[in-house]
């Protein structure tokens, strides 16, 4: 039994992803990105997990979620708190998992009406 409608009202929604590639609103991006819950899908300056800089986390902030949920790529790799400081600071969560589990988790919360952002690394490895 599907709960889930399958285009959300007015907010961005993630249609699938492969590891290389994950489709928002039906487009491709092949690089990594941010995906608010609504307004434009951002490209994320970051290409590899070990890159991660305190900088990165700032874009995140500028987007004034609620919650974030960062997908570390193929598998689950924990940033250093001191990287997202900024975020707990603006008392903004922060979950972390793979690419699939962020993915999955974002349209949940989306089409719950969440004001959530996902901050997918889409890397080689």
């Amino acid at each position: 039994m599907k709960f889930q409608l399958d285009e959300q009202q007015g907010g961005n929604a993630i249609s699938r992803h492969d590891g290389q590639c994950v489709w928002v609103n039906g487009q491709p991006h092949r690089a990594s990105l941010l995906v608010p819950w609504r307004g434009e899908v951002q490209p994320w300056p970051l290409s590899r997990f070990e890159d991660l800089t305190e900088a990165h986390f700032e874009q995140i902030l500028a987007c004034k979620p609620e919650l974030v949920v960062f997908g570390s790529g193929a598998r689950i790799r924990f940033a250093r708190p001191q990287l997202y400081r900024s975020l707990i600071q603006a008392r903004i969560g922060v979950e972390t998992m793979d690419l699939g589990a962020a993915c999955r988790t974002y349209n949940v919360l989306a089409s719950e009406g969440r004001a959530v952002l996902a901050a997918l690394l889409i890397d080689p490895e």
